[in-house]
């Protein structure tokens, strides 16, 4: 296995306004210098860390960020999406995708809050900020972006979550699986990650589906809701989609609005937006 890559949430922090200014100025193509200077670094410092971060430039990253690129990439999407439903697969099955298992809570165990569950969580650093990852004897239960919170309302939050569980700080418990999520290569001979998951029958139904698109992908929520068998349900899908307790893992990120527009996201638009675009580079790199 490869090492584990450490991440500066600091770095990430200026990346995320770079990319937020360069969003909300693309149809100006802003240069490294406007881009630089907005965010209050020199064009080296700038370009350096960008580089490191994405492995382009921010010019050549801005492609990624068009309403353009993303309607291409929900074409391709869905056709293979139709694929997978005309051959009765659950992914098209690229070695570098993300390989999860879901298993859902009974109706039982969801009403006890989680009573006799010893849940193990810590924070960590990825591309994207720090995040709280939680495990338990069964599989992967949260991983929930933190911004600027601190431990304890890491704490907070997953009490809230699981409101009669045991749980218990331990970094040495999550550390192995977070050395896997944010490196697909990881994945290859890997088993299977296990999803633990609270939810009503849709929107399991919903977080499922999420996992049919492929990394690199972007679908719609139309798409999600036609691939669930209720292709008038697009509005009760995104409200499932946005109370997805699994960021990352099970990809949200990958559904956004048919007119190309990121739409919203829990753990932020432009977090959303770089997560986005760091993946099609992944997935070109991959490929």
């Amino acid at each position: 296995m490869k090492s584990a890559t450490v991440y500066d949430s600091k770095d990430y922090s200026r990346i995320a306004q770079a990319i937020a200014f360069m969003r909300q100025n693309h149809l100006s193509q802003p240069d490294l210098a406007t881009v630089a200077q907005h965010i209050g670094l020199s064009e080296y410092h700038l370009q350096r860390l960008f580089t490191q971060w994405a492995g382009i430039s921010p010019k050549r990253f801005l492609q990624y960020l068009t309403v353009e690129y993303a309607k291409s990439k929900i074409t391709q999407t869905k056709s293979l999406l139709d694929l997978t439903l005309d051959v009765g697969l659950s992914s098209p099955g690229r070695l570098h995708d993300l390989f999860v298992n879901v298993e859902a809570m009974s109706p039982g165990e969801f009403k006890t809050g989680g009573s006799g569950l010893q849940i193990r969580y810590g924070i960590h650093d990825s591309p994207f900020d720090k995040y709280l990852l939680a495990t338990t004897s069964r599989g992967i239960c949260n991983l929930h972006f933190l911004d600027k919170s601190n431990d304890i309302t890491a704490e907070q939050t997953l009490r809230r979550l699981w409101t009669n569980a045991e749980i218990i700080y331990d970094t040495q418990a999550t550390q192995p699986l977070h050395d896997l999520i944010f490196n697909p290569n990881t994945f290859i001979d890997q088993k299977p990650l296990t999803l633990l998951v609270k939810g009503t029958n849709f929107q399991i139904q919903v977080w499922r589906a999420l996992l049919r698109v492929p990394f690199g992908g972007i679908a719609t929520y139309q798409n999600i809701a036609e691939l669930i068998g209720r292709p008038t349900a697009a509005r009760a899908v995104g409200n499932a989609v946005g109370n997805n307790p699994l960021a990352y893992l099970i990809p949200c990120h990958r559904v956004i609005r048919e007119s190309g527009e990121i739409g919203g996201y829990r753990w932020g638009n432009e977090r959303k937006a770089a997560i986005l675009a760091w993946e099609a580079l992944k997935d070109r790199s991959l490929s």
